[in-house]
């Protein structure tokens, strides 16, 4: 059995990518997206005519929503290969404002049932700022699922948990990589590999809280750097894998134990916490890493939206 197939026996496997042609070699439950995926996607030969396509369909419509109708348009060719959800990304310019992020992903559901897709196969993605955190409650209670993304610290998970969102995105990579760059010349990648990278810590420590105290919330593992970070996270609720990794891990048949438990998560003594606004507002700020994290990603999101933007205007 390759290591791959080993992880799927104990956490859900889910492509990290816009190129739908890649998804049917490494058969993903689910996918995830975002601006960034799309973008680089579309510059490719195979989905410059998908591109098009929706341009040309859309013309003289407001930008905004011929970009939602693109990203839909990826969505539904995804699902057509994977058997499970796609996360689709609200506009990150909308990361902290409450109703337009509601009113935006409310669009992008009813754009997916016109094509015929059921709303549980869906999750919208938003930014895990408070703003982002409160839409999601909203849209839970309307019963639209939503993946909160962008995810560095514990105060932002325990937020999410509070309002019963569908699912949680905890950047692993992005952690690791602020953590290495701190460190500078002291970084040791030897005795920071595994269970004692910053980010899987971060995950380990996430997991535990929601499993002991019977919070719903998916955890779903993300931006991976390299494939130690994935094994030692085995037993995730899910984790979500960029294609050159998911390959590497299909070439390999290192043995892969279950590294995350539910069961010894409940056994372990946490102190119960809750966060009100300004309880979170403090809690991040105290968070280098994840404001400084939180911050780039939004502008990195916003960025590469902008440039699918001029691509689509181009056309």
């Amino acid at each position: 059995m390759n290591q791959l197939d080993a992880l799927k026996q104990f956490t859900t496997v889910v492509a990290d990518t816009g190129d739908f042609r890649q998804l049917a070699q490494f058969r993903p439950q689910d996918a995830t997206t975002n601006p960034s995926l799309i973008l680089k996607a579309v510059q490719k030969s195979d989905y410059a005519p998908l591109l098009r396509e929706v341009v040309e369909r859309w013309r003289g419509r407001d930008l905004a929503e011929v970009m939602d109708r693109l990203l839909v348009r990826f969505g539904c060719e995804i699902l057509s290969i994977i058997p499970g959800r796609v996360s689709t990304e609200v506009d990150a310019r909308l990361s902290f404002d409450t109703s337009a992020t509601i009113t935006r992903a409310e669009r992008l559901i009813e754009m997916y049932q016109a094509e015929g897709i059921h709303i549980d196969r869906v999750l919208i993605k938003v930014a895990a700022t408070w703003e982002g955190i409160e839409a999601a409650r909203q849209l839970e209670q309307r019963g639209i699922h939503t993946n909160l993304t962008l995810l560095f610290a514990f105060a932002q998970a325990v937020a999410c948990g509070q309002a019963k969102v569908q699912l949680i995105s905890p950047f692993v990579g992005r952690i690791y990589d602020w953590h290495k760059k701190q460190a500078g010349a002291r970084w040791d990648e030897a005795a920071m590999a595994g269970a004692n990278d910053p980010g899987v810590q971060s995950v380990r420590a996430i997991y535990n809280h929601y499993k002991h105290f019977g919070i719903a919330t998916e955890v779903m593992g993300a931006s991976f750097r390299n494939v130690g970070q994935i094994t030692a996270l085995a037993g995730c609720d899910l984790l979500t894998i960029a294609p050159d990794l998911l390959a590497q891990m299909a070439a390999t048949d290192t043995p892969l134990e279950r590294a995350l438990d539910a069961p010894a998560a409940q056994a372990l003594e946490l102190p119960a916490v809750h966060y009100d606004e300004a309880g979170f507002r403090y809690a991040l700020n105290e968070d280098a890493m994840a404001t400084e994290k939180l911050a780039e990603g939004i502008r990195a999101f916003v960025t590469d939206a902008v440039k699918l933007e001029q691509l689509m205007l181009a056309h």
